[in-house]
């Protein structure tokens, strides 16, 4: 593949982002912030790191979407489509295993995989954290860091738990961009990000499947509060065109957004607040089971231009490597 070719591609793919921002949990935009406020939750044992790499979290929060439409394995691992298996008058969670080996005993691995694994990619990411502190192994700790706070982010977005993710059910189709990219877009500037500090988590698991619960639990309301907005807007007031860099997109307009926004009552801001404390609590989770190591040895920041073993990990990172089992 020559360069030219090569460069056709990564600007057409940076195109299909900028036109095409609901194919992305989050937003690019809000993973990043959730990534970069997670810092600022750690302990000063763990925050001196943290804050020097600060911007390799950040950058990095967006890599598992980059990786999504081109690595085999890695879209199931963003989301779970747990309405898949409610049974008639009882709740998926009430039946579900919430361990892997239990899950697969009950449902079979194929199927797992076919409607999403995110609570229970979450608890991988977890322990392949906890290696990597134990490993003092400086490169993988910050890929997997950002890693891991993308996927906990997107357990935290209700419509990464249905079926009918993108509204394509009820007549809604967009709705996943717009609940998840176009408000954080507009409002999170002016949200509240000061969440306290992060917490030891005794059984990452069970929390990652609470968070899972909560977000399900908001799905009825993220497509009746849009629906009922949408009777009341005429289709010329309820989409707008921007332009963003080169490009004209069409998108939900202003007063639409912050009409639907007001409705949820503070919700996206609400699920961001508490994906950032999770964030931090799972990494310093990982940090303490490994035993506590001292992070300040790392006396300089990744230069990922500079490092030669730093791009090759980032190559396989790129490539969905090491992707491993599931579930360690």
């Amino acid at each position: 593949m020559t360069k030219k070719i090569l460069f056709i591609l990564i600007f057409s793919f940076l195109i299909l982002i900028i036109s095409s921002p609901e194919i992305f949990s989050w937003g690019f935009y809000a993973h990043k912030r959730i990534n970069r406020m997670a810092v600022l939750t750690l302990p000063s044992q763990m925050i001196g790191f943290y804050k020097k790499n600060i911007e390799f979290i950040t950058e990095h929060a967006v890599d598992p979407d980059k990786r999504r439409y081109a690595v085999k394995g890695e879209a199931e691992r963003h989301y779970i489509d747990i309405d898949h298996y409610d049974s008639t008058g009882v709740s998926a969670f009430k039946i579900v295993p919430r361990k892997w080996d239990d899950a697969v005993a009950k449902y079979s691995e194929d199927t797992l995989n076919a409607y999403g694994i995110v609570p229970w990619h979450v608890n991988l990411m977890v322990s392949r954290l906890t290696k990597a502190f134990k490993e003092e192994n400086f490169e993988r700790i910050l890929h997997l860091s950002a890693d891991l706070g993308h996927y906990i982010g997107d357990s935290h977005v209700p419509l990464h738990t249905t079926e009918n993710y993108n509204g394509q059910l009820t007549n809604q189709k967009g709705i996943h961009g717009f609940w998840e990219s176009r408000i954080p877009e507009m409002k999170a500037e002016g949200y509240d990000y000061f969440v306290g500090r992060a917490k030891y988590i005794e059984n990452p698991l069970n929390r990652i499947w609470d968070i899972v619960e909560d977000s399900h639990a908001a799905v009825d309301s993220v497509l009746l509060f849009e629906k009922e907005l949408n009777g009341r807007f005429p289709t010329d007031d309820k989409y707008s065109f921007e332009t963003r860099g080169n490009v004209t997109v069409k998108t939900y307009s202003q007063d639409y957004t912050l009409a639907y926004d007001k409705m949820l009552n503070g919700m996206v801001e609400r699920r961001m607040r508490e994906a950032i404390i999770t964030i931090g609590s799972l990494w310093y989770t990982a940090w303490v089971n490994a035993g506590k190591p001292d992070l300040a040895k790392f006396d300089t920041s990744l230069n990922p231009e500079d490092k030669e073993e730093e791009k090759k990990l980032e190559e396989e990172f790129q490539k969905g490597k090491p992707i491993g089992k599931v579930c360690d």
